[in-house]
């Protein structure tokens, strides 16, 4: 059966065009219920025992949720309880068209065989499909297209009832209208909560409710705290006429009080927008996309040095704050005064649910706690629960429901616990969530498109190939790397030149364009790396096993091979797939040994003297044309076997053959791009370091000038130059935190599509062009630069998304994100391992030097083990010390000593477990000596746990 719909479109250029849909309906859609005899369907999907324990339906039964439900209770229907429901075609597309993340997430649920979801295809089934009517609204034929394919259900399923115990089919809405319509109709319906609080086996899911609008009204004080939200049209008006501006809103992690909101302008870089106090920050959260007014120009103020934390005593909405807004006003000069603004609206709102712990109320026989959520951006959440004394200790999921505008805090429910705060599992899992890092199994339809194994080179992929095997090609790599991305080579011609060569993992050759496993590697960007841990962005058979250029197996690669003369200027380039036989998988230290060892003059040996020599003087060369040799300090843990413990802590130690693997790869990226970019001017995969604004050079140049060091900061050359030659007597250490510093001062590097933007330089390398090609086990964007070189080089085919520049794009701000996010994750893991070591070690006394200077505090960094912390001045109770805060050194005046940046401090270090979920750092100061401010050195430091032995 076919139905028509006609309708006429404007076009661009001011005509009309008539479109005319064509709409198939059909009688042979299967219900997908097993007791069904009359559908002739291959398989079943509900249930013949649909038993839920209700005390609502005690019968066997289907749900059917509408669309709102779907929306809003997302997080109930997740429940493994939740089972033999169908979803209807018109809910999904709804559904689809308002939330992506909440679309994905029922589409697991469909799949997932254990949950019977079920989707009925309604709106192509010739008797429940239903045309709208004159002068009916979208949302109302919906409602209707819902409730007829009810009542259809229940009339198809009806004779089936007696070998069922009497099946029956539930339809859930919170819309009282629709529920008076349906009723009226025939139809057994109920409010979403009211069928979950009857479910008498499982009151825990009541916890997992989203309050609805009537709740949310029921849980707020009388007294408003906050202005009202305009109208979404009132707001895009105001954004065409330029009264507001639309940006994201950024809360500051410091100072809850502060936020920012970025605005995209014209330029590249945009502007931002300074926010202070509870009115004008006006409900917003952390990555919601506002609209903002600007204040008047005598109104603008500086952005706050105060350190504040909203982490008191649980606070009532009508606590009165402005005492702490009040230690934001600062007064400033004009100079350092920022656009400033207030909230006037909420165009998007990006929550999630966020992971946290509750702060359970003092009042007896309260349901209503607060929840703190990890992140401290994001605010405080009020939730209703009734399992507080077992969430207690717990580290808990909650989601935000909304924020009235008379509630100090916005309400939320409870979504799941994650297990005990503190515990190393949790802690994992946690920070994954936090910072939206993919880690669950890679599915089945994933797999599926792995290699069967035993997997082995064929004949016909030898033939297309480049053997290589006789080279005397190496890895080098970190100890314990099994995605080993990239091996080397390097020996003298017959001509006296010689051929350096980089061999490449060649992934792209098991990742097919639009698979399931490329779409899989896509969305996760980027393997990321923990402490102890590694979450793969491929599958394991290729991230350590088949793609691994592990030493003597035979590995397929994509080499780039140079001809170079012993001045390390290139002569020709090179770029082929290949078959490679590693010769050795070395690490930094062992190939360090080899070079140094002069009794050893193997072909591994001699190869990597070879690289080396060259790489030095290619190192050279880049310097002399500007790049940056930035610093900052990592840290390696040393783990206990047994425990997966750390029990020892020191900063990385680079080598020469660390600089030399680095040198080759960034050759090897540099010539690949520059491939890429002659074929492909439109659609290469680049990636481009911006120059930083001039702006963030300030504290840099502040800190070089506190010691009388002049720092140029014109370019990448003049500044590389300034920091060659920054030198302070009798202050070695001087020249590495400048270094330090100037990394801080630094833009993050991003890919981009070469069609997309006309600005391509590399401003740390000092290099017009740049990609990644050397990583592609472990960088999603390395598999699409290997596509486009292949392509190039006749070596594979392309594919339309790969020629596509805006969903290259695209394609570029996701990796970026998921980078980003991924570098987040490190630090974190980081940090808390840091916090397990400092755990048993008690309180230690360390040398360290002031980073920064705060207005009531400073930031010391202690390079031993290559970590930061705050060493607060607290001005808060009558004892405390007199403190002044110039911002101009910037320096700050405690007592009768004058901190500035870069001074050397003597600290105790210690954990502070008094909050179990923000545990930190404790730092205290104990030289200079500040009466009144200086602890006393602890008398004995307690010994560091011994390494267990092997066994």
């Amino acid at each position: 059966m076919l139905k028509s719909k006609t309708f006429v479109k404007k076009t661009r250029s001011g005509g009309v065009m008539k479109i005319v849909r064509e709409h198939y309906l059909r009688d042979d859609i299967w219900c997908g219920s097993e007791v069904c005899t009359g559908c002739k369907q291959e398989s079943t999907v509900l249930q013949k025992d649909a038993c839920i324990e209700s005390n609502l339906c005690s019968y066997p039964h289907y749900l059917i949720p509408d669309t709102n439900v779907v929306l809003h209770q997302i997080d109930v229907l997740e429940d493994p309880v939740i089972r033999n429901v169908i979803i209807l075609q018109t809910v999904l597309q709804e559904v689809r068209h308002r939330s992506a993340p909440i679309y994905k997430r029922v589409k697991d649920m469909i799949h997932e065989k254990e949950k019977h979801f079920y989707t009925f295809t309604n709106e192509h089934h010739r008797e429940t499909f239903i045309e709208r009517e004159p002068g009916e609204t979208a949302n109302d034929r919906n409602d209707r297209a819902i409730r007829v394919s009810a009542k259809w259900y229940s009339q198809h399923l009806k004779p089936f009832e007696a070998d069922t115990e009497g099946l029956k089919v539930v339809l859930l809405t919170n819309d009282l209208r629709n529920k008076q319509t349906a009723e009226e109709s025939g139809l057994l319906v109920y409010k979403c909560e009211e069928y979950i609080k009857s479910l008498i086996a499982n009151p825990e899911l009541v916890d997992r409710l989203a309050l609805s609008n009537d709740e949310k009204n029921e849980i707020t004080s009388s007294k408003l705290l906050y202005p009202e939200h305009l109208p979404l049209s009132r707001i895009q008006a105001g954004i065409k006429s330029g009264s507001f501006l639309q940006g994201t809103f950024r809360a500051s992690r410091d100072n809850y009080l502060e936020a920012t909101v970025f605005v995209q302008g014209e330029g590249e870089d945009g502007t931002e927008v300074l926010l202070q106090g509870l009115q004008n920050l006006n409900r917003a959260v952390h990555q919601d996309v506002v609209a903002v007014q600007l204040l008047p120009r005598n109104q603008w103020v500086a952005p706050s040095s105060v350190v504040l934390q909203d982490e008191g005593a649980a606070k009532d909405d009508n606590v009165d704050e402005e005492e702490e807004e009040n230690t934001l006003k600062e007064s400033a000069t004009e100079s350092v005064r920022k656009p400033t603004g207030k909230v006037v609206g909420i165009i998007k709102r990006n929550w999630r649910p966020f992971c946290g712990m509750l702060n359970v109320s003092q009042i007896k026989e309260s349901t209503r706690h607060l929840f703190t959520p990890a992140d401290r951006r994001i605010p405080r959440i009020r939730i209703e629960t009734r399992q507080a004394a077992t969430l207690a200790g717990q580290r808990i999921m909650v989601a935000i429901d909304g924020w009235p505008k008379d509630s100090r805090y916005p309400n939320g429910h409870f979504v799941r616990s994650l297990g005990s705060a503190g515990e190393k599992e949790t802690e994992e899992e946690v920070l994954l969530l936090e910072h939206d890092v993919p880690h669950q199994a890679f599915s089945q339809a994933v797999l599926s498109f792995l290699p069967k194994m035993p997997w082995a080179i064929t004949p016909e992929e030898m033939a297309k190939r480049m053997d290589l095997r006789h080279l005397t090609v190496c890895s080098v790599d970190p100890p314990g790397c099994t995605d080993i991305d990239d091996a080397l080579h390097c020996r003298e011609l017959e001509n006296g030149n010689l051929e350096v060569g980089v061999h490449i993992a060649d992934v792209s050759h098991f990742i097919r364009p639009g698979n399931a496993l490329d779409k899989e590697a896509a969305n996760r960007g980027t393997t990321v790396y923990l402490c102890g841990k590694r979450i793969d962005m491929v599958p394991e058979l290729l991230s350590s096993n088949l793609c691994s250029l592990r030493s003597n197996v035979e590995r397929l690669a994509f080499s780039c091979i140079w001809e170079m003369n012993h001045k390390a200027e290139i002569l020709s380039t090179k770029f082929t797939k290949s078959i490679i036989n590693s010769k050795a998988s070395l690490t930094y230290a062992e190939a360090q040994m080899r070079i140094d060892d002069t009794s050893m003059n193997d072909e591994i040996t001699t190869s990597l003297r070879g690289l080396n020599k060259l790489a030095k003087i290619l190192k050279r060369q880049r310097i002399e044309k500007g790049a940056l040799t930035l610093s900052s300090l990592e840290v390696r843990f040393h783990m206990d076997s047994e425990t997966h413990d750390p029990i020892e802590l020191q900063t990385k130690e680079l080598m020469e053959t660390n600089s030399m693997v680095e040198e080759f790869m960034l050759l090897a990226n540099i010539s690949v791009a520059q491939k890429i970019y002659d074929e492909f001017s439109e659609c290469a995969l680049l990636r481009k370091h911006p120059a930083p604004p001039p702006s963030n050079y300030d504290i840099l140049l502040k800190a070089a000038k506190s010691k009388n060091v002049e720092i140029h900061t014109d370019s990448a050359k003049a500044l590389a130059d300034s920091l060659d030659g920054a030198r302070v007597k009798d202050f070695p250490y001087f020249n590495t935190l400048l270094r330090i510093l100037a990394t801080r001062c630094m833009m993050q590097a991003v890919y981009f599509c070469s069609g997309m933007d006309s600005d391509f330089h590399h401003y740390g390398l000092a290099s017009p062009i740049y990609t990644h090609f050397t990583s592609p086990i472990r960088r999603y964007a390395d598999i699409i630069v290997h596509r486009l070189l292949a392509v190039a080089i006749g070596a594979d085919s392309t594919y339309a998304d790969l020629m596509d520049k805006h969903k290259q794009s695209a394609l570029c701000n996701n990796l970026n994100y998921r980078h980003k996010m991924a570098q987040y994750a490190q630090r974190s893991s980081v940090a808390f391992h840091t916090q397990l070591f400092f755990k048993s070690r008690g309180i230690l006394n360390e040398e360290g030097f002031v980073l920064f200077v705060r207005k009531n505090a400073i930031i010391v960094l202690i390079p031993k083990f290559g970590l930061e912390g705050t060493v607060f001045f607290d001005s808060k109770d009558k004892t405390a010390p007199n403190i002044v805060f110039d911002e101009e050194g910037p320096t700050l005046t405690v007592e009768q000593h004058t901190f500035h940046i870069f001074d050397k401090v003597k600290v105790t270090i210690s954990l502070d477990a008094s909050n179990i979920q923000h545990q930190k750092i404790r730092m205290a100061l104990t030289e200079p000596v500040i009466p009144g401010v200086s602890v006393p050195v602890p008398d004995v430091e307690p010994q560091a746990k011994k390494p267990k032995l092997d066994r």
